[in-house]
């Protein structure tokens, strides 16, 4: 019989003894290396040809090539491991000999080893981007190995960035300005007074650096663009902003869309103004788009078992697909959260008032009424498109407190009929969760209060309630309803998906969790009730905060995809973002597909935006990351502008990072982190411990470890970049034992003499 080829590769198949043909590992490999876009385990079984029984061996391949790290899994797809995502987004830096664009990923992990290299196509006819400029594309492993690029990538859309310009800040200098980076490591640069363009000292901009000036000086540069005022409330925050080019300002023809919407009537929904639906949210919350309710199931089939209904804000109705609103909500991505405003992902007229569940108001909403018996088992769920009124808005702890026995005025009318049975469903919601053993990360959030002036008054960690719980499990629910029906519906969706750890991640876990006395089993697929076994072990121990943090790190990161790879930290087969269209556009897009799947009206997912869900998921995706990154850094310049004239100050700290080139610290007081110079720490020579995040001396064998309490002592402050730098005064503590020693590590780094290592660590 003639060998048979697969797309692009020249793998055969291999035969067993009942004659059938399998292909090989390496014809698995090949076949992903040539057809990226093809690598679920239907498409490969349909390459080679494989049926019945074959199609069972092939299954039990994949798995076996998945242990060995010969390939990942993500969901129904697989992979070959460190691999990029069909979509991703790049930056290009380079062009290479034949003058063809080369970029690398925007984003890549710490841990992942060198970014791969990307060979940019373009296409004649359309502008081609240029150095320094990022954009998303679709990419595909290289053909023929080699030193070359490891992918070609198709260009999708250009992404708008500036990286030619440095924002910082005017300072006089003589007769001369000076501009001061906020981000650390770039230069200064020399402003002539005719370069200012009207901005003045104290002024956040951003300039263009002159680069024939560098051969000739210092360097220089002319302002393009002045930000604002660093004397004003919200200056941190604008910093963040604009460093992270995060929208912030509305287009006039999305602000005139906004003002010119007219409430939603009743035609077309349900009447549910009577059902005493209510909203429960932190005391400050301007925008409320869930509420809920419960109520005992009547059927005796279901005994114990209740009925709960979530309503979510219909944005949908507002933001159509294609228009202002839409384009400008999906170029933010999501709104983004600092401790001295919001950026809003819609304007304020459809966030906090048309869309916005307001108390005893007409609101148009998409809601879900589920099912559960008494063990919190979801029985069965619809979605109804509704017009509803808000019985009542109720804070936290306004709810918890009548439930405690302290009702105030407004919750006591409302604790027999409304809240008790609310409470009642979520005690047999719990139970479905604590059998579901979703991860029980042990990390509480901290919160920056401000002064009226903008700067700190005091960080807090708010106290976790049944109440937060009770609303988050029961969005959890929901999310879930919503991914369920649109795969019964067979409609495509973005999922929000968070993947198991990967086995690199998990042999680095298991070799910690050995140095302390812990040991994780090798082969199986990890589950989240592993994780929560291992944080038992710990609860109450000196290793708990340690060991958290470390389970923390070895978890993925939580994405948007249209390929559902479940998500393992819920412990969930399908999960998706449909309860705060308000604030994601991830959500919004769900309520359009349910929209459509479920005939409720004619604002449902186009065809278009099916055809770019792959596309719109990685920007998205992004836009989180930016986000995040975003809200961190504006909490380290907040920080560190407040401490900036305690130079000298002790404080207490936690290590919350070891790398080889120093300790980083956070102020438990503050949630902000410094760091300490591996240079500063002593006399002794420090080995960086991997696997047991420590850096240990080599004369005495004493370190510091990742979770360990310590006191500090702070050196210097950039307020604009949001670093501190600290002196160590906790002595070095014993190491546990299995923390490897100087001589069983050529990794080493240098003490105060200096005669190895020292540097900065870079941020994490």
């Amino acid at each position: 019989m003639a060998r048979r080829t697969t797309k692009g590769s020249k793998a055969g198949r291999s035969s067993d003894a009942s004659g059938s043909h399998r292909p090989t590992p390496q014809d698995i490999l090949d076949f992903l290396a040539a057809n990226p876009d093809q690598s679920g385990k239907r498409e490969i079984a349909r390459a080679f040809g494989l049926k019945g029984a074959d199609r069972v061996w092939l299954k039990d391949l994949l798995s076996e090539m998945a242990d060995s790290g010969q390939i990942e899994k993500r969901g129904k797809r697989v992979v070959q491991p460190g691999g990029l995502p069909h979509v991703v987004e790049l930056d290009i830096f380079s062009r290479d000999k034949d003058g063809l664009l080369l970029a690398r990923p925007s984003e890549w992990p710490d841990d992942g080893g060198a970014p791969p290299l990307v060979q940019v196509r373009t296409k004649r006819g359309k502008p081609a981007p240029g150095i320094g400029n990022r954009v998303l594309a679709r990419v595909f492993p290289a053909k023929g190995g080699g030193k070359g690029p490891a992918y070609t990538a198709q260009i999708l859309k250009k992404i708008d960035r500036t990286r030619d310009t440095v924002l910082g800040v005017i300072r006089k200098a003589g007769d001369d300005y000076r501009l001061e980076p906020v981000t650390r490591g770039e230069p200064e640069l020399i402003i002539a007074a005719d370069a200012l363009k009207d901005a003045k000292p104290g002024d956040l901009v951003e300039a263009e650096p002159d680069k024939s000036s560098r051969r000739h000086g210092p360097p220089r540069g002319r302002v393009s663009a002045v930000i604002g005022s660093m004397a004003s409330e919200k200056a941190i925050s604008m910093i963040a902003i604009h460093a992270h080019g995060i929208p912030n300002v509305f287009p006039d023809a999305v602000i005139s869309q906004a003002e010119a919407a007219k409430p939603a009537s009743l035609s077309g929904r349900e009447d549910w103004r009577k059902v005493p639906l209510i909203t429960i949210d932190p005391a400050d919350a301007k925008d409320h788009d869930d509420a809920v309710h419960a109520t005992p199931d009547t059927d005796e089939k279901n005994a114990g078992g209740f009925i709960v209904d979530v309503a979510i804000a219909d944005v949908a109705t507002y933001v159509t697909s294609g228009s202002a609103m839409d384009r400008e909500a999906l170029k933010r991505g999501n709104s983004v959260y600092f401790p001295d405003r919001v950026v809003p992902m819609l304007p304020e007229r459809i966030s906090n008032d048309l869309c916005s569940l307001r108390e005893k108001e007409d609101r148009p909403a998409l809601a879900v009424r589920m099912v559960f018996d008494a063990k919190g088992k979801k029985l069965r769920h619809s979605f109804h498109r509704i017009m509803m009124r808000s019985a009542a808005r109720l804070a936290y702890t306004e709810g918890q407190a009548a439930i405690d026995g302290t009702p105030n005025d407004k919750a006591g009318p409302l604790l027999e009929p409304v809240l008790k049975p609310l409470w009642d469903a979520y005690a047999a919601l719990k139970k479905g969760r604590t059998k579901r053993q979703p991860l029980e990360l042990d990390l509480p959030e901290r919160k920056i209060l401000l002064k009226d002036d903008g700067t700190v008054d005091k960080v807090i960690v708010p106290e976790r309630l049944d109440a937060h719980k009770l609303i988050e499990e029961f969005m959890i629910q929901a999310n879930v309803a919503a991914a369920e029906t649109l795969e019964a519906k067979h409609r495509p969706l973005i999922y929000r998906v968070h993947d198991a750890p990967s086995l690199a991640k998990q042999e680095a876990l298991r070799d910690f969790l050995r140095t302390v006395g812990i040991s994780l089993a090798r082969g199986a697929q990890m589950k989240p009730a592993q994780f929560n076994n291992i944080l038992a072990q710990v609860r109450g121990s000196d290793h708990e905060e340690l060991v958290n943090e470390v389970v923390l790190r070895s978890q993925s990161q939580a994405v948007y995809t249209p390929e559902n790879l479940g998500h393992f930290g819920l412990n969930l087969r399908r999960y998706a973002h449909f309860t705060s269209p308000i604030r994601r556009y991830a959500d919004l897009l769900v309520h359009r597909a349910l929209i459509g799947a479920l005939g409720l009206g004619p604002e449902a997912l186009t065809k278009d935006e099916e055809a770019r869900l792959e596309e719109t998921a990685a920007l998205i995706s992004t836009a989180e990351r930016r986000a995040m990154a975003a809200e961190r850094e504006t909490v380290d310049r907040l920080v560190a502008r407040h401490l900036a004239d305690r130079i000298g100050a002790d404080f207490a700290a936690r290590i919350s990072g070891v790398t080889k080139s120093g300790l980083f610290v956070q102020l438990p007081h503050f949630g902000a982190d410094g760091f300490i110079p591996v240079s500063t720490l002593g006399d002794d020579y420090y080995v960086y411990d991997e696997a047991a995040h420590a850096l240990v001396g080599q004369r005495s064998g004493k370190g510091y470890r990742l979770a360990d309490r310590v006191e500090v002592r702070l050196m210097e402050v950039a307020p604009l970049a949001g670093s501190m730098r600290f002196e160590m005064l906790t002595e070095p503590g014993p190491m546990p034992q299995g923390t490897r020693s100087f001589h069983k590590s050529k990794r080493r780094v240098g003490g105060r003499s200096g005669r190895a290592g020292g540097g900065r660590g870079r941020r994490r």
